[in-house]
């Protein structure tokens, strides 16, 4: 994945936030990034719930500055935070084609640690969107942390997949799903399984037609995809999925455990999305033995 050198796309209105307190509560704040990775990569719910009361409350204050230093393709190609800004301008793009009234969240590109309402954000918690905030969180060094851990090459064009994942739980919450399906529990059935694997479904489905999203002038803002870009999009979310993090953690699968889904589930949705559009991505009227 490389966006045109001579797309303009400043102006996305991503932000850069350093520290500004807010440990992880509930005694998780102690862990090393595997435990806490196994139990946050890719949330789209509820923090609190899921590690067992993380800090709630408003982000406390912490330094905040717009990235202003992203204003073309070639500025993206050569910076990790001006590629997750300048990629965030095209998921909007392409959302507010596809979903009437859409609103974008904001993206907080964290550097270090930063609290949120729905805990901290660091690499060692992982990307996520926080929805009373409507904010995707994410920490750039946090692919370190996905090749070092997990043996994924996390290159541009995974990097992309994971923030348009998460764009994805944003479509979620605007749209009602996250309400019209509350967490029932852990499986490979679950709506927290199902919810994760729509995300991978939309977000491939936005790799699909990233290249049809423009600036001001007609220019794209990213080429086309190269098969070896897809597959190490494909091996991102092979890397996360609920069977190898087990294996790897553990050396044992525990299926009723699930809440992100397989690799396969995962590599089998973004696929669907990718050659089916969003309207391929219904998960949660797929049965379950076609999940």
């Amino acid at each position: 994945m490389t966006f045109n050198s001579n797309a303009n796309v400043g102006g996305s209105g991503a932000k850069r936030r350093g520290p500004g307190g807010g440990a992880i509560a509930g005694g998780v704040g102690g862990l090393g990034a595997i435990a806490v990775i196994l139990l946050q990569i890719f949330t789209g719910g509820d923090f609190s719930s899921l590690l067992g009361g993380v800090g709630g409350g408003a982000p406390s204050a912490g330094s905040e500055t717009e990235i202003t230093d992203c204003e073309t393709g070639a500025d993206a190609n050569a910076n990790i935070d001006c590629r997750l800004a300048a990629g965030s301008k095209a998921i909007n793009q392409f959302w507010t084609g596809e979903v009437q009234g859409y609103r974008p969240p904001q993206l907080i590109i964290v550097d270090g640690s930063t609290s949120s309402a729905c805990g901290t954000a660091s690499n060692a918690t992982g990307p996520f969107y926080c929805p009373p905030e409507e904010t995707v969180y994410i920490d750039p060094t946090f692919f370190d942390v996905l090749e070092q851990q997990f043996g994924d090459d996390a290159g541009p064009l995974a990097q992309l997949y994971v923030l348009a994942h998460e764009y994805g739980h944003h479509i979620q919450q605007i749209a009602g799903i996250m309400d019209a399906h509350p967490s029932n529990g852990t499986g490979p059935e679950s709506n927290g399984v199902r919810m994760e694997l729509q995300a991978d479904c939309f977000a491939g489905a936005w790799v699909a037609g990233m290249t049809r999203q423009t600036d001001e002038n007609g220019v794209p803002f990213l080429e086309s995809p190269t098969e070896e870009q897809i597959r190490d999009a494909l091996d991102a979310a092979a890397a996360v999925g609920d069977d190898h993090i087990q294996e790897q953690s553990s050396g044992r699968v525990s299926p009723e455990s699930w809440t992100h889904g397989s690799s396969e589930q995962r590599q089998r949705w973004f696929t669907t999305g990718y050659q089916g559009g969003v309207g391929s991505c219904d998960t949660f009227g797929a049965p379950g033995n076609a999940l």
